[in-house]
Protein backbone atom coordinates (compact mmCIF):
# COMPACT_ATOMS: atom_id res chain seq x y z
CA UNK A 1 0.00 0.00 0.00
CA UNK A 2 1.33 3.46 -0.84
CA UNK A 3 1.96 5.75 2.15
CA UNK A 4 -0.98 8.03 1.37
CA UNK A 5 -3.45 5.42 0.17
CA UNK A 6 -6.80 5.08 1.87
CA UNK A 7 -7.24 1.91 3.89
CA UNK A 8 -10.98 1.70 3.27
CA UNK A 9 -13.48 2.87 0.69
CA UNK A 10 -17.21 2.84 -0.01
CA UNK A 11 -18.78 2.81 -3.45
CA UNK A 12 -22.30 3.30 -4.73
CA UNK A 13 -22.70 1.74 -8.16
CA UNK A 14 -25.34 1.50 -10.85
CA UNK A 15 -25.63 0.24 -14.39
CA UNK A 16 -28.29 1.31 -16.86
CA UNK A 17 -29.48 0.04 -20.21
CA UNK A 18 -32.08 1.70 -22.41
CA UNK A 19 -33.52 -1.43 -23.91
CA UNK A 20 -32.30 -4.85 -22.94
CA UNK A 21 -29.91 -4.91 -24.70
CA UNK A 22 -29.65 -1.24 -25.57
CA UNK A 23 -27.45 1.78 -25.02
CA UNK A 24 -25.80 1.11 -21.68
CA UNK A 25 -23.59 2.85 -19.17
CA UNK A 26 -22.53 2.82 -15.56
CA UNK A 27 -21.91 5.25 -12.75
CA UNK A 28 -19.86 4.96 -9.57
CA UNK A 29 -19.45 7.20 -6.55
CA UNK A 30 -16.29 6.17 -4.69
CA UNK A 31 -15.54 7.62 -1.26
CA UNK A 32 -12.49 7.12 0.92
CA UNK A 33 -11.55 8.70 4.21
CA UNK A 34 -9.49 11.19 2.17
CA UNK A 35 -11.58 12.07 -0.87
CA UNK A 36 -14.30 11.10 -3.30
CA UNK A 37 -14.60 10.67 -7.01
CA UNK A 38 -17.12 9.81 -9.68
CA UNK A 39 -16.53 7.33 -12.48
CA UNK A 40 -18.73 6.95 -15.55
CA UNK A 41 -18.54 4.96 -18.75
CA UNK A 42 -20.59 4.31 -21.85
CA UNK A 43 -20.67 0.64 -22.82
CA UNK A 44 -22.41 0.74 -26.20
CA UNK A 45 -25.10 -1.90 -26.67
CA UNK A 46 -25.33 -4.13 -23.61
CA UNK A 47 -27.84 -5.64 -21.21
CA UNK A 48 -28.68 -4.10 -17.87
CA UNK A 49 -26.93 -6.99 -16.09
CA UNK A 50 -23.74 -6.37 -18.06
CA UNK A 51 -23.93 -2.68 -17.09
CA UNK A 52 -24.37 -3.59 -13.41
CA UNK A 53 -21.30 -5.84 -13.48
CA UNK A 54 -19.26 -3.21 -15.34
CA UNK A 55 -20.21 -0.76 -12.58
CA UNK A 56 -18.83 -3.20 -10.00
CA UNK A 57 -15.57 -3.79 -11.85
CA UNK A 58 -14.71 -0.06 -11.74
CA UNK A 59 -14.41 0.35 -7.93
CA UNK A 60 -12.88 -3.11 -7.58
CA UNK A 61 -10.18 -2.11 -10.06
CA UNK A 62 -9.49 1.21 -8.34
CA UNK A 63 -9.44 -0.37 -4.88
CA UNK A 64 -7.06 -3.11 -5.98
CA UNK A 65 -4.71 -0.62 -7.69
CA UNK A 66 -4.69 1.64 -4.64
CA UNK A 67 -4.16 -1.07 -2.05
CA UNK A 68 -7.51 -0.53 -0.34
CA UNK A 69 -7.94 -3.14 2.39
CA UNK A 70 -11.70 -2.75 2.95
CA UNK A 71 -14.24 -1.97 0.25
CA UNK A 72 -17.98 -1.78 0.86
CA UNK A 73 -20.08 -1.56 -2.30
CA UNK A 74 -23.75 -0.58 -2.41
CA UNK A 75 -25.91 -1.55 -5.38
CA UNK A 76 -29.62 -1.51 -6.10
CA UNK A 77 -29.26 -4.64 -8.25
CA UNK A 78 -30.47 -7.33 -5.90
CA UNK A 79 -29.77 -10.04 -8.50
CA UNK A 80 -26.12 -9.05 -8.92
CA UNK A 81 -25.56 -8.64 -5.18
CA UNK A 82 -26.99 -12.09 -4.51
CA UNK A 83 -24.93 -13.63 -7.32
CA UNK A 84 -21.68 -12.07 -6.09
CA UNK A 85 -22.47 -13.12 -2.51
CA UNK A 86 -23.11 -16.69 -3.67
CA UNK A 87 -26.83 -16.84 -2.87
CA UNK A 88 -27.89 -17.09 -6.52
CA UNK A 89 -26.20 -19.04 -9.28
CA UNK A 90 -25.13 -17.16 -12.37
CA UNK A 91 -27.21 -18.73 -15.15
CA UNK A 92 -26.61 -16.43 -18.14
CA UNK A 93 -23.59 -17.80 -20.07
CA UNK A 94 -22.77 -14.40 -21.61
CA UNK A 95 -22.19 -12.98 -18.10
CA UNK A 96 -19.69 -15.64 -17.02
CA UNK A 97 -16.51 -13.80 -18.22
CA UNK A 98 -17.44 -10.52 -16.51
CA UNK A 99 -18.54 -12.40 -13.36
CA UNK A 100 -15.20 -14.25 -13.25
CA UNK A 101 -13.39 -10.90 -13.58
CA UNK A 102 -15.31 -9.63 -10.53
CA UNK A 103 -14.31 -12.72 -8.54
CA UNK A 104 -10.66 -12.28 -9.56
CA UNK A 105 -10.56 -8.58 -8.65
CA UNK A 106 -12.23 -9.05 -5.28
CA UNK A 107 -9.43 -11.42 -4.22
CA UNK A 108 -7.07 -8.42 -4.12
CA UNK A 109 -9.19 -6.77 -1.41
CA UNK A 110 -8.93 -8.50 1.98
CA UNK A 111 -12.27 -7.20 3.27
CA UNK A 112 -14.86 -6.91 0.48
CA UNK A 113 -18.56 -6.46 1.16
CA UNK A 114 -21.37 -5.86 -1.31
CA UNK A 115 -24.82 -4.90 -0.06
CA UNK A 116 -28.17 -4.29 -1.67
CA UNK A 117 -29.72 -0.85 -1.15
CA UNK A 118 -33.04 0.61 -2.23
CA UNK A 119 -33.08 2.59 -5.49
CA UNK A 120 -33.72 5.85 -3.67
CA UNK A 121 -30.50 5.33 -1.68
CA UNK A 122 -28.58 5.04 -4.95
CA UNK A 123 -29.81 8.10 -6.85
CA UNK A 124 -26.40 9.64 -7.44
CA UNK A 125 -24.94 6.51 -9.05
CA UNK A 126 -28.13 6.12 -11.11
CA UNK A 127 -27.81 9.69 -12.35
CA UNK A 128 -24.18 9.08 -13.30
CA UNK A 129 -25.09 5.91 -15.22
CA UNK A 130 -27.69 7.82 -17.21
CA UNK A 131 -25.27 10.67 -17.80
CA UNK A 132 -22.75 8.17 -19.15
CA UNK A 133 -25.33 7.09 -21.74
CA UNK A 134 -26.51 10.61 -22.57
CA UNK A 135 -22.97 11.91 -23.06
CA UNK A 136 -21.51 8.68 -24.49
CA UNK A 137 -18.80 9.12 -21.84
CA UNK A 138 -15.66 7.18 -22.79
CA UNK A 139 -14.51 4.44 -20.46
CA UNK A 140 -11.69 5.49 -18.15
CA UNK A 141 -8.31 4.54 -19.63
CA UNK A 142 -7.43 2.42 -16.57
CA UNK A 143 -10.59 0.30 -16.85
CA UNK A 144 -10.14 -2.89 -18.82
CA UNK A 145 -13.52 -4.30 -19.79
CA UNK A 146 -14.61 -6.90 -22.26
CA UNK A 147 -18.29 -6.26 -22.79
CA UNK A 148 -20.09 -9.57 -23.26
CA UNK A 149 -22.67 -9.75 -26.01
CA UNK A 150 -25.81 -11.72 -25.70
Amino acid sequence: MTPHAARSARAWIDGASRGNPGDAGFGVVLETDRDGEEVVGYLGKATNNVAEYAALIAPLTLAAERGVEKLVVYSDSQLMVRQVNGFYRLKAPHLKPIFLEVLKLRQAIPDFIIEHVARDENKKADGLANRAIDERAPLPSWLKLEIPSR
